[in-house]
Parts: C-alpha cells; sequence; structure tokens
C-alpha cells in the first residue's frame, strides 16, 4: 500500500469509527510506528487534516471542533491532465500578479494549491518541474492600471481610461463601465459599456496608458448580452452579427486541427480524400486571418468570399516581400 493509499485508509477508517487505536491503524495499513506517526503528522500539516489523540477513547479521532476541521476535506491526489493545467496555471497566475488589491488573499490560495499538488509520493515541486506551463506573447500588464481596473470593476463603479490602439497607432479618451476582465491567450482584456461609443467594447488591459475610477455607477449589462455580443465572433474581436468561415485543411493537418476547438459552435468533418473541413462563426475577420495563415498551404479558405479574399492578398503581400 503506497502512501496515497494509506491516507485514503487513515480518513476511511477515522469517519467510520469514533476512535481508531495505534494498533488498529498500524495492523490496517501493514506499516510500522514510525511510518504511521509520518503519516498521521503529514496529514495534520500538510493537509489539515484535524486528527487528535483522545486519552478518553485511547485512539485517534477527527477533531471536528476545530474551525479547520470543519472545512477539511482529503483533497484527490490525482489529477487528469485538464486539472494540473488548471492548478498550474492558477499557481502561475497568482505567483505573476503584482502586489495590489488581492495582496493578501494570493499567499493563502498559493499554499492551498501547493497542498492540493503535494500529494502521493510526488512533492508540489517535483510536479512543477516535471510539468511545464508555457507562456506565449504575453504582454506585460501595469499593476497600477490593472488594480484599479479590477477596483473599479468590483465595485461597479465608471472608469475614465485613455487607451492606446495598436490597430490604428492611436490613443483615445473613454469612459467606460467595466463589466468584465478576461484572461484569453495569456493577456488580459477588458469587457465595457463604452459611454462614447454607446456599445460595448473589449479594451486590453495592456493598452491602458492612464486610469482612474469615476464615483459614478456603473451602467449594468446582463451576462447574457455580454456573451452575445462579445462571445459570437472569433476570438476576443466582438460583433453580433457573424459571418461563417469555412476551411479544409490536408490530410496531414487534418490530424491536429480535427482535435482543436477554434470556437464553441464550430462544425467539422472528414472527406473521404482525408481532408479536413472546418465551419466557424465569425465577425470581425483579423484573428481568424491570423490562424489561418499560420497552417500555409496546409489549408485553404473555401468560404465567404471576403475571407478568401483576405487571406489571398495576405499571401500575395508576403510573397512579394520575399521577392524584394
Amino acid at each position: 500500500m503506497d502512501r496515497t493509499e494509506r491516507f485514503y485508509r487513515i480518513d476511511q477508517l477515522l469517519n467510520e469509527r469514533r476512535a481508531v487505536s495505534l494498533d488498529t491503524l498500524m495492523a490496517e495499513l501493514e506499516v510500522s510506528r514510525a511510518t504511521l506517526k509520518r503519516d498521521l503528522e503529514y496529514m495534520r500539516d500538510r493537509l489539515q487534516a484535524p486528527i487528535v489523540w483522545d486519552r478518553g477513547l485511547r485512539g485517534y479521532r477527527f477533531d471536528r471542533a476545530d474551525p479547520v476541521g470543519r472545512a477539511y476535506a482529503l483533497p484527490g491526489l490525482w489529477f487528469n491532465a485538464s486539472e494540473v493545467h488548471a492548478l498550474l496555471s492558477m499557481q502561475q497566475l497568482l505567483s505573476d500578479v503584482q502586489p495590489g488589491l488581492l495582496e493578501p488573499h494570493i499567499e493563502p490560495l498559493l499554499g492551498r494549491i501547493r497542498l492540493l499538488l503535494d500529494g502521493a509520493d510526488h512533492s508540489a515541486e517535483e510536479v512543477q518541474q516535471r510539468i511545464k506551463v508555457l507562456r506565449v506573447a504575453a504582454r506585460s500588464v501595469s499593476p497600477e492600471h490593472f488594480e484599479v481596473v479590477s477596483s473599479a470593476l468590483l465595485s461597479r463603479r465608471r472608469l475614465q481610461i485613455a487607451h492606446y490602439s495598436r490597430e490604428r497607432d492611436e490613443e483615445t479618451e473613454r469612459v467606460v463601465s467595466p463589466q468584465r476582465l478576461v484572461h484569453y491567450r495569456d493577456n488580459w482584456y477588458l469587457d465595457a459599456w463604452c459611454h462614447w461609443r454607446l456599445a460595448l467594447r473589449s479594451f486590453s488591459v495592456d493598452g491602458i496608458r492612464r486610469a482612474r475610477r469615476l464615483d459614478v455607477k456603473a451602467r449594468e449589462v446582463s451576462r447574457a448580452t455580454l456573451d452575445v455580443e462579445l462571445g459570437s465572433g472569433y476570438g476576443i474581436f466582438a460583433g453580433r452579427k457573424t459571418a461563417k468561415a469555412k476551411l479544409r485543411f490536408s490530410p496531414r493537418r487534418a490530424r491536429w486541427v480535427s482535435s482543436e476547438q477554434w470556437h464553441p459552435r464550430q462544425k467539422g468533418f472528414f472527406e473521404a480524400t482525408g481532408h479536413y473541413r472546418l465551419e466557424l462563426p465569425f465577425s470581425d475577420a483579423r484573428e481568424l486571418v491570423m490562424d489561418i495563415l499560420r497552417y500555409g498551404p496546409d489549408v485553404e479558405v473555401l468560404g465567404p468570399a471576403g475571407l478568401r479574399r483576405t487571406v489571398v492578398q495576405a499571401l500575395d503581400d508576403a510573397r512579394r516581400r520575399y521577392r524584394e
């Protein structure tokens, strides 16, 4: 019986009985007194198990009167791939947070994640060394601006911001009602009602040059409206009015693309030739075009015609550049 199984067996015995003697635990677990003592100490110190020795009952029991004990639950010590990625991603995000609004709460959260990862015969350090989460193309965010934005968001107040658009190479002043922060492709975006445009907009938080919280109540937008307006398009680009992109991937690339999710409402199927057809909605084509171009000659845009022309133009421009 390995250590993980012993933890579960100890937890089971202490939950089933008023108290369990040292001899009974040693016999059930088939371990020495020293090993049992180490297991109990680990469960107390690392898993916050409220295990106490009861002199009257001459055995170990759970102290449910302990405030920590009331919240105790043996964590799942084995994780599937998505759970490990979620825990490590949370740990990395929390570790990267600069001092600010959430500072008092960060270390306790990190401690809990470390306890969850620090299971079985593998330490949290071992898990981190053996499983790596890479962040690609992440842009730095001013801690000061992030704190102002998150504070206004949670207190439901409007924001006055100066936002720089890399697409247009210009800075504009806006008053917005923040609705939610979105972490997408390793960068932060603010979904907000823009009182200048009188519409919902997404702003890259790293593009905020100045931010000031206003003492004016924010306009509320329902989650359903946010999802329709900002979630119907492709990627971070919003738009209620969408078109359907039809892409055809080569048999070689089909083995990868057929397993990928490009959009929650995508549809895909294999052709008899081994090619893979992918259909998905989009409103603004900019991000979709970038993703299409990643596949070079292994993808063809079948429609709509406007999207096909945009991709063809981009490929022609690239070819001319290499001929210069």
